[in-house]
């Protein structure tokens, strides 16, 4: 499998750039974090952005260059770039964590920065450390904390939020050690981040590649019994017509779950 490698060069700090978010979100996973709402079957973006996924001056994106910059739809658009990207959970989710708990009050830099570093088709085996995407994540968190200055300005990382596991329900294999491998990803970022608390919210997931085998990765997904890990689930969320991929519409509501989640369970 290939990828941009575009999103691991550091770049001269962007004079222009947004100011450093101080509540600092990493999204990761496959396709379905990426987000593929509004996505046609001629592959290609509708454009739509619901209210709830509007840019807002107090939410920032890193870029894959490492700059933070205002967010806007497609987040993932720099990220998962062999794919075409849509509507994802992570606008809907940042706009709803500033209204309900007033992040982004009183000053655009106390507001919310996103990380995106999903990337659709990936399995779990491809986030271990040691490998691209999970070097590349933990690059990324690291760099935001950082901030456009090249030092740090004071960022915290909440929460990883994680929706992957479509690819691992293609064989029982896959399915059998799902629950080890996300396991040890989360003990892996939690001590590369030097943040062994670091709150990890994820999705059960709700389709997959092979129908034989979603339920055995989403009971692995709900068995994780680990501090600060929650599991929010997917299932009943409206699909696309592909029958994979989160609608416009579901991804909205999964943003709005998983801010209530975050809000619920982690913010003091």
């Amino acid at each position: 499998m290939e990828f941009d490698n575009s999103a691991s060069k550091t770049v001269a700090p962007d004079p222009n750039a947004s100011p450093s978010p101080k509540h600092i979100f990493i999204l990761s996973g496959q396709s379905n974090m990426t987000g593929r709402g509004g996505v046609t079957r001629h592959r290609q973006w509708d454009g739509l952005v619901p209210p709830q996924c509007r840019p807002n001056p107090a939410i920032s994106r890193l870029s894959a260059g490492l700059q933070w910059e205002p967010a806007r739809e497609p987040l993932h658009h720099d990220i998962d770039t062999k794919k075409i990207c849509g509507i994802g959970p992570g606008m809907a989710f940042a706009n709803a964590v500033l209204i309900r708990f007033g992040f982004g009050a009183g000053s655009d830099a106390a507001g919310v920065g996103l990380v995106p570093c999903a990337v659709g088709g990936t399995a779990i085996k491809e986030w271990a450390r040691g490998e691209h995407l999970y070097e590349n994540m933990v690059k990324r968190a690291r760099e935001g904390v950082k901030g456009s200055t090249g030092a740090n300005t004071g960022g915290v990382i909440k929460a990883l939020l994680w929706y992957q596991g479509e690819s691992d329900t293609r064989t029982q294999q896959d399915a059998e050690v799902y629950q080890a491998n996300m396991e040890r990803l989360i003990h892996n970022v939690r001590e590369d981040l030097g943040l062994p608390s670091l709150p990890v919210i994820q999705v059960a997931i709700a389709s997959g590649g092979d129908a034989s085998y979603i339920e055995q990765v989403r009971e692995a997904q709900l068995r994780i019994n680990l501090p600060n890990v929650i599991c929010v689930d997917g299932k009943g969320l409206p699909l696309g017509e592909d029958n994979i991929h989160l609608t416009t519409e579901a991804q909205v509501r999964l943003g709005l779950i998983l801010a209530d989640a975050y809000l619920k369970n982690f913010a003091a």
